[in-house]
């Protein structure tokens, strides 16, 4: 099979040589046209060379309603899964970008429209709760025609489990969560965590709404103007925080990331329902690890003192008891000190040096 050299702008029309339109980022020369990218373009071109590890890609759709319309279901996620080599519209993960940690997830247009699924939500909704054991802050690019008809009820569903694991992260945990849109995101997307997150960036000239423009205008008797449903015009009417054209979004993200990291005044999260019960045990592990190797006095000093203010206090005697007390024995202070924190609620981590 021969390999495709050339390809054609949407929007002006214009020939473009493939190669010369990965090194500006897919978009085109000419216009300055955002053409559609897959989901590992996005991927290679936001992420750190070999950072990136992939997550729950072993998740793949099935047909809960034996869904039938001009074929199967069922086939119609093989073609895609063949022509894409995805086993569905997401790829999620966690990577570095310029060197800051973050949980991403990419939505990919070109399987079944990035329509989304119950794998959709699930893969999304893993990662932003892994993402909130580990105190990341999320990027979600969206890409969608809205929830999959083929699965009923259960697309719709995946709107408000997406939510949730968001207002547990966002309002919760006190983490960040910026949301990309690109062209086209619509439907039950719109409706959910494409809207929510505490920054909401989009590429020029995307196609961002809910109902389709036909049907806003039947319904609405009138008619609507030409940029009607773009990301200009919702800049204008304050549905979005920042266009950004997709040569410069990593190098915004990376502003954006830094600027919550060192903002003044931060309040610690606590979760008080949820993923706190994961959220324990991943610190528990790390701290007997460390403990082991010999904790280090002057931070867990800096910790105790941080914790005045919750109610925790120590003396110099018990203190050095803790010091000298083993991981393992159930009747050691640190043993006692960790089943104390396991049941406060309160977030516990060791202050940076």
């Amino acid at each position: 099979m021969s390999k495709v050299l050339w390809t054609k702008c949407d929007q002006c029309g214009s020939i473009l040589y493939i190669k010369h339109l990965k090194e500006h980022y897919h978009v085109c020369l000419n216009c300055n046209h955002h053409l559609q990218l897959t989901s590992q373009d996005r991927i290679d071109y936001l992420i750190d060379e070999d950072s990136w590890q992939p997550l729950d890609n072993h998740l793949q759709p099935c047909d809960p309603l034996t869904f039938k319309d001009q074929k199967p279901y069922t086939d119609r996620i093989v073609e895609a899964q063949e022509r894409t080599g995805l086993k569905d519209a997401v790829q999620t993960g966690i990577g570095n970008i310029e060197g800051i940690p973050i949980a991403l997830g990419v939505m990919d247009f070109n399987f079944m429209g990035g329509s989304m699924g119950s794998v959709v939500g699930e893969k999304i909704t893993r990662l932003i709760e892994h993402a909130t054991q580990l105190g990341l802050p999320v990027v979600l690019v969206c890409t969608s025609g809205g929830a999959r008809m083929q699965e009923g009820i259960l697309s719709l569903m995946q709107m408000a489990k997406i939510s949730a694991a968001l207002h547990v992260h966002q309002h919760e945990a006190n983490l960040s969560y910026f949301a990309v849109l690109t062209s086209p995101t619509t439907g039950g997307v719109t409706a959910s965590f494409a809207m929510l997150g505490d920054l909401i960036l989009a590429e020029p000239k995307a196609l961002i709404g809910f109902a389709g423009r036909r049907v806003i205008e039947q319904t609405l008797q009138e008619k609507l103007p030409d940029n009607f449903q773009t990301s200009e015009y919702l800049l204008k009417h304050g549905l979005l925080d920042l266009i950004v054209p997709r040569p410069l979004l990593k190098q915004a993200l990376v502003e954006l990331l830094l600027l919550y990291k060192e903002a003044p005044l931060k309040r610690r999260g606590q979760i008080s329902y949820g993923v706190k019960k994961g959220l324990y045990p991943e610190f528990d592990k790390k701290l007997r690890q460390e403990w082991r190797q010999k904790p280090n006095e002057a931070n867990l000093k800096k910790a105790f003192d941080s914790l005045k203010d919750e109610g925790f206090s120590l003396s110099e005697e018990n203190f050095k008891e803790l010091m000298n007390s083993k991981e393992g024995n159930s009747d050691s202070l640190f043993e006692k000190a960790l089943q104390l924190v396991s049941k406060s609620g309160i977030e516990w981590s060791l202050p940076s040096k």
